[in-house]
C-alpha cells in the first residue's frame, strides 16, 4: 500500500505532471473566452440558462438568483454558454419556441436582440481571449523586461541564403518587405514563417541602404519546451558585439503596449500560417490537438508557473483566432451571419444556415480528428 502511494504521488506521476497543469491550462483559456460571451451578454440585456465549463454530464454545479446555472461537465475540452431562447444550433427558434417564452424571457432572448447586440456577445468570446493573453503579456513584462539586441548581421553562414543573396557582416537590417526593423528579434519573427518565399531585405551598409533578395531554407530547430519545429532562416548570426545585447524594462502603461504590439505580432504569424497550410506551403506535424497540449502543458509546468502562464497566454490566442474563422458553429460562423443579416437587412433563412452549419461541422470535426491524428499517429 505504501508502495502504490509513493508512486501515484510521486512527481513522476502523469496525473500531477501532465494532467493537472493540461487542465489548468484549458480550464482558464476557456473560462475566460466563456466569460467574454457571458458578461457582454449579460451587459446586452440578454438572459442566461447555463455556463458550463466541459460538455456533457453535469459533474457539479450551482444556481444563482439570476437563473443562471452555473456547471463543471464531465468533458473537458470545451466549454459553453446557453442564452436565453437560444435553442437550435442556428441560434434561430422555432415560432412554437418563441412563443413558449413568456414576456420578460422575450426581452432576454438571445434571437429577439438586434444585430449588433447578438454580433457583439459572440465576438466577445475570442476578444477575451486576445485580451487575456495581452494581460498575460504585459504582468511579464513588467516583471522581467525583455532582452534585445540590435539588428546586425555579425556572421553570415556558409551555403546560406544570406549568402547566396550577398549579406555580409556588419550589415545592419532597415526594414523586412517595407517593415521597419528595430532588433534582431524583429529579423528572426518576420522570417521565421517565410521559408520558401522570396523577401526583400533593406540593408544599411557603410552608411548607405543596399536593398537584397533572400529566400529562407526550412530547418528543424527545438523549442524551449523540447518541441520540434520548422522555421524559415537566410543563415546570418548576431554577437554580443554588434548586438549589443541589453536589458529593457517597462513601466506598467510600456508594459501594456508592448503587450499588445506582441499579440498581434501573433495574431499575424498565426493568420499567415494558416494560409500558407491551407497552401500546402506548411508541414501538417506543426498542429497538434490536445495529447500535444497536454505533453506542452507538462514541460511548461516542470520549468516553473511563469512558463504555465505563458502557455496559456499562447493557447488562448490561438483559440481566440479559431473560433473567428467564418465556419459554423464556430463563433466566425455566426459572425458571418451576422453580416449578411445587416447588409440584407433580415435574418438568413434557417434553412440555409442549417445547410452551412452541417458543412461546417463536418469541417470542424475533420479538422479535430486531422489533428488527434497528428497527435497519436500522424507525426
Amino acid at each position: 500500500m505504501n508502495e502504490f502511494l509513493g508512486t501515484f504521488f510521486s512527481l513522476d506521476n502523469i496525473f500531477f505532471t501532465t494532467i493537472i497543469p493540461f487542465l489548468f491550462v484549458l480550464t482558464v483559456v476557456v473560462f475566460v473566452h466563456e466569460m467574454g460571451h457571458y458578461l457582454v451578454g449579460r451587459w446586452c440585456g440578454i438572459g442566461v440558462r447555463e455556463f458550463s465549463i466541459g460538455f456533457g454530464p453535469e459533474l457539479i454545479g450551482f444556481n444563482v438568483r439570476k437563473g443562471t446555472r452555473w456547471k463543471l461537465s464531465a468533458i473537458p475540452l470545451g466549454g459553453y454558454v446557453k442564452f436565453m431562447g437560444d435553442m437550435s444550433v442556428t441560434s434561430d427558434p422555432s415560432a412554437q419556441e418563441t412563443h413558449a417564452l413568456t414576456p420578460e424571457e422575450r426581452r432576454g432572448a438571445f434571437h429577439l436582440q438586434p444585430v449588433w447586440k447578438r454580433a457583439a456577445t459572440v465576438f466577445a468570446g475570442p476578444l477575451a481571449n486576445f485580451i487575456l493573453t495581452i494581460a498575460v503579456f504585459a504582468v511579464m513584462f513588467t516583471i522581467y523586461g525583455r532582452y534585445v539586441s540590435e539588428p546586425m548581421v555579425a556572421e553570415v553562414r556558409p551555403d546560406s541564403a544570406a549568402e547566396e543573396a550577398g549579406f555580409q557582416p556588419g550589415d545592419r537590417f532597415v526594414s523586412i518587405d517595407g517593415t521597419r526593423v528595430t532588433t534582431f528579434g524583429d529579423v528572426q519573427r518576420l522570417v521565421s514563417g517565410r521559408a520558401g518565399d522570396s523577401i526583400t531585405f533593406v540593408m544599411l551598409r557603410d552608411e548607405q541602404e543596399v536593398t537584397l533578395m533572400a529566400t529562407p531554407q526550412l530547418v528543424e530547430q527545438e523549442d524551449a519546451l523540447g518541441n520540434t519545429i520548422r522555421i524559415g532562416v537566410i543563415g546570418v548570426v548576431n554577437n554580443q558585439e554588434l548586438g549589443q545585447p541589453r536589458h529593457i524594462e517597462f513601466g506598467v502603461g510600456e508594459a501594456l503596449v508592448e503587450a499588445t504590439k506582441e499579440t498581434g505580432h501573433i495574431i499575424a504569424r498565426t493568420g499567415q500560417f494558416f494560409q500558407r497550410f491551407v497552401a500546402g506551403r506548411e508541414d501538417r506535424c506543426q498542429l497538434g490537438g490536445p495529447v500535444r497540449i497536454a505533453d506542452m502543458a507538462g514541460k511548461a509546468a516542470a520549468l516553473g508557473f511563469e512558463w504555465l502562464v505563458q502557455l496559456v497566454a499562447m493557447l488562448s490566442v490561438g483559440i481566440g483566432i479559431l473560433n473567428l474563422l467564418p465556419i459554423p458553429p464556430l463563433d466566425g460562423g455566426h459572425l458571418a451571419f451576422y453580416a449578411a443579416e445587416a447588409t440584407m437587412r433580415r435574418p438568413v433563412s434557417e434553412r440555409v444556415m442549417e445547410m452551412f452549419y452541417r458543412v461546417g461541422m463536418l469541417v470542424v470535426l475533420g479538422f479535430m480528428l486531422f489533428v488527434f491524428w497528428n497527435d497519436l499517429f500522424g507525426c
